[in-house]
């Protein structure tokens, strides 16, 4: 117990001492690594278990890696006035959920990866047409630059486009609508609220359409149904992390290392080789959304005023 107690305090000391840029780029990097996980979780129960049950289980364990934080914060973290955008919110989140599980049983880990980075793209365009936030040329500009990317990866014409790569870019388009809502609820709710809430609603949720395809788990899935909500939680506490210790424009550049750690986790698991033109598509959407991103930082400093000097 000592020897335990001065290893978390020289970790502590340690992790002190790292730069909080580089602390939010960790983070990231384990927020992708576990973003990987749950991918080989849901490519390896693909024809054994329906991916509507796999998400419902997902939901159930990542509720109960949440259930400490909502007994410590009690029932005051609940309180809300904006459930129906609450409820949008978690029902986004089923839908994109259960989009992208069916589309990982559909298709190569690493291609679905890459056709989901399409999603800040599709934030970018609710923002401006559904939110009525300015858009300039040059974001629509990237955005368009990032669809072009997507039909690197599809190539239509060249090859039929696979019913897997439609239902990727479903799941991108529902997760696009996420931080949309986020934002939303962020004005009149705290972080801790539209967390828990979330986790809250979507069990349910997702239990609905669980029903319709409903079997009983053989009893050696019930680990990976297990690690699901594991490294879910990993993702998201990764991603809310890094969030906390730096700038997104800081950070952004290593949520494409999801791609990297998927594409590793593909051809060892699964021996899945990363397609050339999937890789370049890839690259020319991040590119697009990392621009987007580094140009609404470089907005937002503009019109923050700079405190008075003392």
């Amino acid at each position: 117990m000592v020897r335990s107690a001065m290893s978390r305090r020289r970790f502590a000391v340690f992790a002190a001492d790292i730069p909080p840029p580089v602390q939010g780029a960790l983070w990231m990097a384990f927020s992708a690594c576990s973003f990987a996980g749950v991918s080989v979780v849901v490519h390896s129960l693909a024809g054994r278990i329906h991916p509507f049950e796999i998400a419902f289980f997902r939901t159930v364990f990542f509720l109960l890696v949440m259930s400490p934080l909502l007994l410590r914060s009690g029932r005051s973290a609940l309180a809300t006035r904006n459930w129906r955008m609450h409820l949008f919110r978690a029902v986004a989140s089923v839908a994109a959920m259960m989009a992208w599980f069916s589309a990982l049983s559909l298709m190569p880990i690493a291609e679905v990866t890459a056709l989901t980075f399409t999603a800040p793209l599709f934030s970018t365009l609710g923002a401006g047409l559904l939110l009525g936030e300015r858009v300039g040329v040059r974001r629509w500009g990237a955005v368009a630059v990032g669809f072009a990317g997507t039909l690197v990866i599809l190539r239509p014409g060249v090859e039929a486009l696979a019913a897997g790569a439609w239902v990727a870019l479903l799941a991108a388009l529902f997760m696009a609508v996420i931080p949309l809502s986020v934002k939303v609820l962020s004005r009149t709710d705290p972080p801790t609220t539209v967390v828990l809430l979330v986790a809250l609603l979507s069990t349910p949720l997702s239990l609905i359409p669980a029903l319709f395809v409903w079997t009983a788990p053989p009893p050696d899935t019930w680990p990976w149904l297990i690690a699901s909500g594991l490294f879910a939680s990993g993702v998201q506490w990764g991603m809310a992390k890094a969030y906390a210790l730096a700038d997104v424009t800081a950070v952004l550049p290593f949520e494409f290392s999801r791609l990297i750690f998927v594409a590793a986790a593909g051809f060892v698991m699964f021996g899945e080789v990363l397609d050339l033109w999937t890789g370049m598509g890839a690259a020319i959407i991040f590119s697009a959304t990392l621009y987007t991103a580094r140009r609404e930082a470089r907005l937002a400093r503009r019109v923050t005023p700079r405190p008075p000097d003392r």
